[in-house]
Formats: structure tokens, C-alpha cells, sequence
């Protein structure tokens, strides 16, 4: 359950006596981004629990409409508060940012440490514009899955086709008859102004500095929303994060390069505990 209420689907693996990691997807993704991450750090001996983040895949929607960043910072204090165990929060994109304010502003979630996925204090401003593009661009939806599954691998050039179109059904619904993305459309009422708004990136500095736990920042080496510099920038003035880059990724790092994601991450997840 995550803040006012609102119902939060999630996958579990692992064992209930596991130490505990919590996997959060970006905005306008599901829990499924982590279909090849989960079970993987499961079975390295972690238990994993991935949520749809509200107004995402089988979550609630906000009752309002209402999708700023403290609301998704609330939904992981009352999932954190839930499971109890100090997880591990792994959010990438919009997941990261709500991990970062839970963890870093007051009441401050109890976690062991966070891992960013491709986010710091602010993104390029031409990598965020054309992710809302993309999301901007069909609002109407799609004829079928393999149009969807064009538009996705137009937007993602460098990322291999799938053999098949099937895992489609997983970021869709049905809306009369058509396929729409499995996304609350509000979350897109202005959604550019919350992307990087006058004062930003200083909260989420002086947050990430105030969660005083260790923080690794994976940045996808392809990646045009978290570019190099920026990333530097943010391990420079968080004293207690530090950086890997995943070659050949872009800004969806688990679904670009799974296996060398996860290769990146464990270590990180074994020396905190």
C-alpha cells in the first residue's frame, strides 16, 4: 500500500528471510522493466520486490490526478515502513528520484542504500525533452502490438528487437479497441515542469547528502539524459556516492543491458549488506 491508500501491485522473489532490495521503474514503465533483474538478484540471494509505481501497470491511480514527486517519495516510505528489514532502494529515472526524497527528506524512509538508475540531480535537457515526446506521441494508442512494438524500437535504436512482440501486453491495456500505454494520461499534465523546476536540483542534492547512506550511480555509457558531466557533478558533491557506467546502455539500463546491469550492481548490493 502506498501513501493515502493508494493499492501498489508488486513481484516477489526470493526468500522472506532474505535481505531485502526494492526495485522502482521509471515513469510511463511497469514492474515488468524488472522481469530479468528480479529473478537474477533472487537467486544471488536476495529477496526482490518490484512495484508499479501509482498511476503505473496493476497500481492505483491517484484519486485527484495529482503526480508530484513527494507523493511517489510517500509510496516508498509506506512500502519501505511495510517490509520492514532497511532494503536496498534500486530506482531508476522517476523510481530513483521518489527513492531519493524518501530516503534523504524528513521522515527519512530507513534504508541500508540506494542505487540511482541513469538519474542525478537533474537530467540533459534534450535527453527528458525526448522521453516526453515519445510518451506525448501517440495519444490515441495503437492498432496492435507490433505497431507499439515499431514505436518502441524507433524510440530505442540501439537496443536489439525481441524474437517476439508478446512482452507488449505488459506495458499495454485495451481502451475500446485499441492498446494504450498502461499509464494513468494524466501523469503527463505538466510533466515537463516537473523535470528539472528552479530549485531541483539543489533538493535533490541536499537530499541525496541528508539520506547519509551509501549511494551508487549506475549511468547508462550511452545515455543522453544523464550525461557524463552531470554525473560527475553529483558523485562530487554527494560524499557518499560514487558511479559505473553501463556500456552500451542507454537510459533504461536494465532493459538495454540486463546481465551487465545486474554485474554492476552486485557488488555494491554484497559490500552494504
Amino acid at each position: 500500500m502506498g501513501g493515502g491508500g493508494v493499492p501498489l501491485a508488486a513481484d516477489v522473489w526470493g526468500e522472506a528471510s532474505a535481505p531485502p532490495v526494492v526495485l522502482l521503474h521509471g515513469g510511463g514503465q511497469t514492474r515488468h522493466a524488472w522481469h530479468g533483474a528480479g529473478p537474477r538478484l533472487a537467486a544471488l540471494g536476495w529477496r526482490v520486490v518490484a512495484p508499479d509505481l501509482r498511476g503505473h501497470g496493476a497500481s492505483g491511480w491517484s484519486p485527484d490526478g495529482a503526480y508530484h514527486l513527494g507523493l511517489f517519495a510517500d509510496d516508498v516510505r509506506a512500502l519501505v515502513a511495510e517490509l520492514g528489514g532497511r532494503p536496498v532502494l534500486v530506482g531508476a529515472s522517476l523510481g530513483g528520484l521518489g527513492s531519493l526524497l524518501a530516503a534523504g527528506e524528513a521522515p527519512g524512509a530507513d534504508v541500508r542504500a540506494l542505487v540511482l538508475v541513469d538519474v542525478a540531480h537533474r537530467p540533459d535537457p534534450h535527453g527528458a525533452r525526448r522521453i516526453v515526446e515519445f510518451m506525448r506521441s501517440r495519444p490515441d494508442g495503437f492498432a496492435g502490438l507490433d505497431e507499439a512494438a515499431a514505436a518502441v524500437a524507433a524510440h530505442l535504436p540501439h537496443r536489439p528487437r525481441p524474437d517476439g512482440i508478446e512482452g507488449m501486453r505488459k506495458n499495454l491495456r485495451r481502451h475500446g479497441d485499441r492498446w494504450v500505454w498502461h499509464w494513468d494520461p494524466r501523469l503527463l499534465d505538466g510533466f515537463e515542469g516537473r523535470m528539472d523546476p528552479p530549485g531541483m536540483a539543489a533538493r535533490l542534492l541536499t537530499a541525496a547528502r541528508g539520506a547519509d547512506v551509501p549511494i551508487l550511480l549506475v549511468r547508462g555509457g550511452l545515455s543522453d539524459v544523464v550525461r557524463a558531466d552531470i554525473a560527475e557533478r553529483f558523485c562530487d558533491a554527494v560524499p557518499r556516492a560514487r558511479r559505473v557506467d553501463v556500456a552500451g546502455a542507454g537510459h533504461m539500463v536494465a532493459g538495454d543491458r540486463n546481465e551487465h546491469f545486474v554485474d554492476a550492481i552486485v557488488p555494491f548490493l554484497e559490500e552494504v549488506g
